[in-house]
């Protein structure tokens, strides 16, 4: 736009402004802006001739090509880029995001990062797609027992008509002789993406990926973990760089860091050329 082009605008500050659009579009998947603003923060970057934002910009352009997921299916594994993850969300695929605690498909999303039981439920049921699973292993999966009573199968029942409820566009959820199965409508495929990394770090970084800031109880809500597991794992991404906090106490969110890692001393317009 004029806006970027104008010769008043110092490059540097193109430059910062490409960074931050192209965050903003990273964040929500949106790959194709993304690549543009990239593309015009480079080329701002070499006009100003700061070899620091031009590294920046080289950090963050390098984001596209990193491992963002892992495909999971009954054929194997497969590590996916942003731009692969996003055109899988934007298909028919019935998709079961780890990563993000929520199903999709052809752009229509039901998050279900408060509701961990029902999302344990789906992935179970996905990660065994086309096959079901049988009650007793949904039941380990969702309750954490494998000790399972009248109670919990009961229960179970509940639970599977909660998400059958939640996913009615999107597929059925049948009963068969030992379990659930589920059936995507439309002749869909059913894919499973989970952090390209295991452990509770990796999925705190991929929830964390979205931009949102988060409270450590909702973080520990969508895991199904403990505040204190939670608050541990918080601590040690912290000090590697990886996540920040903002406020205090009760206050206290915790953000992923920016994709761009650009200094503030950028943003100051007296540290920058005026050409």
């Amino acid at each position: 736009s004029d806006a970027h082009t104008a010769p008043s605008v110092p490059p540097a500050l193109t430059a910062v402004a490409g960074l931050a659009a192209a965050e903003l579009a990273l964040r929500s998947l949106r790959i194709a802006p993304a690549q543009t603003a990239l593309e015009r923060a480079h080329a701002a970057a070499e006009r100003a001739g700061i070899p620091a934002l031009l590294a920046e910009v080289a950090e963050a352009r390098s984001a596209l090509d990193r491992p963002a997921a892992l495909r999971l299916a009954a054929g194997g594994e497969q590590l996916l880029r942003l731009g692969d993850v996003a055109a899988l969300l934007a298909s028919d695929t019935l998709v079961v995001d780890a990563c993000r605690r929520g199903i999709g498909s052809g752009g229509l999303w039901q998050p279900l990062a408060r509701r961990p039981l029902l999302f344990a439920l789906a992935r179970a049921l996905a990660e065994a797609w086309p096959a079901d699973v049988s009650r007793e292993a949904l039941i380990a999966t969702a309750f954490r027992t494998r000790d399972p009573d009248a109670t919990h199968r009961a229960r179970l029942r509940v639970e599977i008509g909660r998400l059958r409820a939640l996913v009615a566009a999107q597929a059925q959820i049948a009963a068969t002789a030992r379990g659930f199965v589920l059936q995507p409508l439309a002749g869909r495929d059913v894919a499973v993406l989970a952090p390209p990394i295991a452990g509770e770090q990796a999925a705190l970084v991929a929830l964390l990926s979205d931009g949102a800031a988060w409270s450590t109880s909702a973080l520990a809500l969508a895991l199904n973990a403990s505040q204190r597991t939670v608050q541990r794992a918080l601590a040690e991404l912290e000090e590697e760089g990886r996540v920040r906090p903002i406020g205090r106490a009760r206050t206290r969110r915790w953000l992923a860091p920016p994709l761009a890692g650009y200094t503030t001393i950028l943003l100051l317009p007296a540290a920058l050329p005026l050409e």
